[in-house]
């Protein structure tokens, strides 16, 4: 019977190891990742510290998002929006994505440590931990601040991208790591409340299940708010310029009209037309300080 188990156990298609990975978001670590290593240098970084960064980070995020899948694979199987990921709907073992996720942090830990520096390489596995094991094993059961808690992890990037290129960390680092920490909790909250029946099924102690859909719509409002006075920042700092300061009113503008518009009421897709809208609202915020820094307008 066991001979029969394993030659039937499932072992997956490319596309399934694929979406282990979570590549929307990964691309987005990634993003922010190169934005921090071209930000912390007058003129381009140096090629090769920032390719072996790059493949580095994108590993090690792939690690941590196939770790994810693994741990959070019994919620997953009673998650609408989760049920059809690799794991729960049967197309890979735990076995397989579990050496999937080591040969690609183990692929990580060595890019970084030995072709960039060891400090990357450090605050790299911290993160991976941080996020993979702090996070989704114990922060996402334990507590509704998880997601607030957790986003340490996840606003971590543009510092790895940063000291892959100058091998230190830079309080404008910081700076970035605090704009998508302060970001996240809107973020995450806006899709907390378009999925709180899959999460309350699933007993995860999110916002909106804990505290209510009210209370979760005041304190996504709160943090937009912060998130504006934080994104001004780098240009009071003299880390940016006025392109950047003026793209950033713009796009905390349309932010703050979803925070007030979901604060009422409103639609019931608004919610996740509000998460939706900080995915790209994150992008093109970034995006604003990387073409600024090269073509300042001061």
């Amino acid at each position: 019977m066991n001979d029969v188990t394993s030659l039937t156990a499932p072992t997956g298609h490319l596309r399934d190891y694929w979406e282990l990975t979570k590549p929307k978001v990964v691309a987005l670590v990634v993003f922010t990742a190169i934005v921090g290593m071209f930000l912390a240098v007058p003129g381009l970084p140096p090629w090769r510290e920032s390719l072996f960064a790059t493949l580095g980070i994108w590993l090690a995020a792939a690690s941590a998002a196939a770790i994810n899948h693994v741990l959070d694979r019994r919620i997953d199987a009673e998650m609408i929006r989760t049920r059809r990921r690799p794991l729960p709907a049967g197309h890979l073992t735990e076995t397989a994505a579990l050496l999937f996720a080591f040969a690609l942090g183990l692929a990580s830990m060595l890019i970084l440590a030995l072709l960039v520096n060891p400090l990357t390489a450090v605050l790299t596995f911290l993160t991976l931990i941080g996020y993979s094991v702090v996070y989704t094993v114990w922060l996402k059961r334990a507590t509704p601040q998880n997601i607030v808690i957790g986003g340490a992890a996840g606003a971590a990037p543009p510092v790895l991208g940063w000291a892959a290129v100058t091998n230190n960390v830079d309080p404008n680092a910081l700076l970035l790591f605090l704009i998508i920490f302060t970001w996240t909790p809107p973020h995450f909250w806006a899709l907390a409340i378009a999925r709180r029946d899959d999460y309350a099924r699933a007993g995860i102690p999110m916002l909106p299940v804990t505290h209510g859909i009210e209370f979760t719509r005041l304190h996504i409002l709160l943090y937009t708010i912060l998130l504006g006075v934080v994104t001004v920042l780098p240009w009071l700092t003299g880390m940016s310029g006025l392109l950047y300061l003026a793209g950033a009113l713009v796009l905390n503008i349309i932010f703050l009209r979803y925070a007030f518009a979901l604060r009422k009421g409103g639609r019931v897709e608004l919610p996740m037309r509000t998460f939706k809208y900080s995915v790209n609202y994150l992008m093109m915020l970034f995006a604003l300080l990387l073409i600024d820094h090269y073509i300042p307008l001061v």
